[in-house]
């Protein structure tokens, strides 16, 4: 399939991209690359092949879901340009 400047252009406008009038044939053959591409993957006889996440089968390594502070809740305030009773103080935004 072929994408001509026209198509490019309109492409261009609905991602929001500004693309110079001069830089869009070279857009136009790149897009009309990748989907070449993609019609060369669509050619590919996937029958019977499990779709998969990963190369090699393995499980993610998994930690405890447990609720705590980090262990070290002053040294997280110090950093803080207001601090009161071990909470962040922020400006009232709300009235």
């Amino acid at each position: 399939m072929s994408i001509d400047t026209d198509t490019a252009r309109r492409v261009a406008k609905l991602a929001r991209i500004r693309v110079a009038e001069s830089d869009l044939p070279a857009l136009a053959g790149e897009l009309s690359h990748m989907l070449t591409f993609m019609e060369q993957l669509n050619e590919v006889d996937v029958e019977g092949v499990e779709p998969m996440t990963s190369v090699t089968p393995m499980r993610l390594k998994r930690r405890a879901d447990v609720v705590d502070d980090g262990g070290y809740p002053d040294r997280i305030l110090k950093n803080a340009p207001d601090a009161r009773e071990g909470f962040f103080a922020v400006p009232k935004v709300v009235e």
